[in-house]
């Protein structure tokens, strides 16, 4: 029975920042939508590491929900700065951030909050986890929670992660190993604590590169550097690895790079606290799906990628705010809406997620770092 569900006309699975995005920007046009997110309450976990946002595509979205401007007073000056390395710390290419990028810096977790403050308080419906849905016909949808409540929808977005509890309902992919697995570090305080780590990174972006590995870092704004060990390896490899035991799992990471400089070692050497596992999944490249009545995706449940084009978290903010731009056009068609976002969303994701592929390539190849230095020679020329 769902006669005595509550009913919601527009319902979005997952308040990320894809999610957040379509809510302020049909909030803009005086379009209320309801997020239902699995966490108990925005502060739950750290949102982690720093965004660029590019110019053509995160920052669009920004500017169709009105919040650019709030949006530039919270970058991280000097965050567009970037350095190459090779696996013995020669520096092979350095760009200082002179304000003219077009790909500023910012925190996710100041993005979020941004996104967050610009919405009634309660449009976020936190400690709603999804564990499913079914069409009820005519475009309608029936949601479940864990907590055994539940909800009808005329209007059901998936706008919650690689592992979307949606995607099911229109299509079967699910995302595969990419053959590439991350290891995650801080170094806090780092100009005090950990100079020599800090002026390694700079401050911006850090690629320190050898075949079939890496270490990608950035500065964040609290001084600390957030690092990534990325290591082509078997899809079980972190299995193998102790990260109940910090030491231990630090001593098998290095491992897999015997004969790097001191100086990048440490990167994972002097990290604080824990570190942490993640493996690199994706959707297959140009994933799509027929249209289907009242339900569609956004962001990683649509396309997820690897993040080596920088465009993960852009693509979900253009997502929500052409999805929202293109329900508010079309307030009495919401097929048309669909079919409109979709079919530029579809052509959008393909090209990006396949420059994703391509920059993986080119990032572990055997001669590298130099396939990365021919990518940037035109812009440093």
């Amino acid at each position: 029975m769902t006669s005595h569900r509550p009913h919601h006309p527009i319902a979005v699975v997952g308040a990320g920042l894809g999610g957040l995005a379509l809510a302020r920007v049909l909030h803009v046009h005086g379009i209320e939508a309801a997020l239902f997110d699995l966490d108990p309450a925005p502060t739950a976990r750290t949102q982690g590491g720093m965004l660029d946002i590019h110019d053509d595509s995160g920052q669009e979205a920004l500017r169709a929900a009105r919040l650019h401007e709030e949006f530039l007073k919270r970058v991280h000056t000097g965050g567009q700065a970037m350095r190459v390395l090779d696996r013995h710390a020669t520096v092979r290419l350095a760009e200082d951030d002179d304000g003219a990028g077009g790909r500023p810096e910012i925190d996710r977790g100041d993005l979020r909050e941004l996104l967050l403050g610009s919405l009634p308080g309660s449009t976020v419906r936190w400690g709603a986890k999804v564990t499913g849905a079914r069409p009820l016909g005519d475009g309608r949808h029936e949601v479940t929670l864990a907590n055994g409540t539940g909800f009808t929808t005329d209007l059901l977005v998936g706008a919650d992660g690689a592992w979307s509890r949606i995607r099911p309902l229109l299509s079967p992919a699910r995302p595969s190993y990419t053959g590439v697995s991350f290891v995650e570090a801080d170094l806090r305080e780092a100009d005090l604590r950990h100079p020599a780590s800090a002026a390694v990174v700079g401050g911006g972006m850090l690629f320190a590169l050898g075949a079939g590995r890496g270490f990608l870092a950035h500065r964040e704004t609290d001084g600390s550097l957030h690092v990534y060990a990325a290591v082509e390896a078997a899809e079980d490899w972190l299995d193998g690895i102790d990260f109940g035991d910090t030491e231990a799992a630090k001593a098998a990471v290095l491992k897999e790079f015997d004969g790097w400089d001191e100086t990048l070692r440490a990167l994972i050497g002097d990290a604080d606290g824990a570190l942490v596992p993640r493996r690199i999944h994706a959707l297959p490249v140009g994933h799509r799906w027929d249209r289907v009545p009242g339900i569609t995706l956004l962001g990683d449940a649509a396309h997820l990628m690897s993040p080596f084009a920088g465009e993960g978290a852009n693509l979900a903010l253009l997502d929500g705010a052409e999805l929202g731009l293109a329900l508010a056009a079309h307030p009495d068609d919401t097929g048309a809406a669909l079919t409109a976002y979709e079919d530029r969303m579809f052509r959008r994701a393909e090209a990006s997620a396949a420059e994703s592929a391509q920059n993986a390539a080119l990032l572990f190849r055997a001669d590298v770092p130099q396939g990365l230095l021919d990518q940037f020679a035109p812009r440093s020329g």
